[in-house]
């Protein structure tokens, strides 16, 4: 009799997610599993929106963004009375384990089911923000990058055209990884990000300088968490009298077609979450480090904090002041 495994997506959505999931029903169906899909993350475990993983509910979902098994965030799942209703869900169709292709949060909830039941899970980092510990990258990142890029080029048009500044705010509450790589890859004048310390008078000084020796323009990319994109608007305006304008790029950044690189990634991603329940491993985190794919205990990610590349920062000081 095969193996029941569940193939879940939870927190915020990001492009990857459907290579992901299409690739996890398949190699698992071929290392002897029965693969279900999870619809609507936590809440359809509790709600049992738990179905099997057919032909039809993977077909033709490899280039399309989010997630096709759709999202959610639910509170009652924090309850045991509720964990225990997903368990029973889980239990009635034979599901002894669980993929979940998410963030740490998600991680951290199903920890807290496999404390409490059991059943072991192995985790894909996905989110757009690339701040999970342990690994260097997460999936939608390069697309997410992408979507910035596009938008920052067709800006940069109409900067030129007018001579003017524009503010760009990304997404970024915590983790500046999308600013910081956006500005270097777009050449972007500044970049305020939550992990540096900038200085608006030596930005000032620097940029006039530059506007004296003929910078007819300015483009300024900036973390959203840093709450500096208004400020930093009008600051242009009223230090440097230019027309400045702010455009926020919102969820534009989270959508679109995956790039290659992130639908290779989640390929890899779901054929060593397989593998690692395979092996036996519980609550084990796929990462990619240095180059090399492995897995480390959600207690790892959990308990730590996500450390931004210093080089990344190194280069992105000058930006800041």
């Amino acid at each position: 009799m095969s193996k029941g495994l569940a193939i879940m997506t939870s927190g915020g959505d990001s492009a990857g997610m459907n290579p992901a999931i299409k690739c996890c029903v398949e190699y698992a169906r071929k290392q002897g599993y029965k693969p279900y899909l999870v619809y609507d993350g936590l809440r359809g475990l509790i709600d049992d929106h738990i179905f099997e993983a057919d032909r039809d509910r993977c077909s033709g979902i490899l280039h399309r963004g989010g997630t096709v098994l759709r999202s959610s965030r639910s509170k009652r799942f924090f309850e045991l009375q509720y964990r225990q209703q997903a368990y029973d869900n889980l239990q009635r169709r034979g599901i002894g384990q669980m993929i979940v292709i998410g963030g740490d949060g998600s991680f951290s909830a199903l920890n807290q089911f496999y404390t409490d039941f059991g059943v072991p899970f192995a985790g894909i980092p996905a989110t757009i923000d690339n701040d999970i510990p342990g690994t260097d990258y997460c999936l939608g990142v390069d697309t997410a990058l992408n979507m910035i890029r596009q938008s920052v080029d067709s800006i940069r048009d109409t900067a030129t055209s007018f001579s003017r500044a524009f503010v760009i705010e990304v997404m970024g509450r915590h983790c500046g990884y999308l600013a910081m790589v956006s500005a270097l890859s777009s050449g972007a004048e500044i970049c305020l990000i939550p992990e540096l310390p900038y200085d608006l008078d030596s930005i000032g000084a620097r940029l006039s300088e530059e506007n004296k020796n003929g910078r007819t323009y300015v483009l300024a990319i900036v973390a959203e968490g840093t709450r500096m994109s208004e400020h930093l608007t009008r600051w242009l305006t009223d230090s440097l009298n230019m027309d400045a304008r702010l455009t926020v790029l919102g969820h534009v950044q989270r959508g679109g077609s995956p790039t290659v690189h992130d639908r290779i990634m989640a390929y890899k991603f779901a054929v060593a979450a397989v593998d690692a329940l395979q092996e036996g491993k519980t609550n084990a985190i796929m990462t990619y480090k240095d180059g090399s794919f492995g897995t480390i205990p959600i207690d790892q990610v959990a308990g730590s904090r996500y450390k931004i590349d210093q080089d990344l920062l190194k280069l992105c000081a000058p930006l800041a002041g």
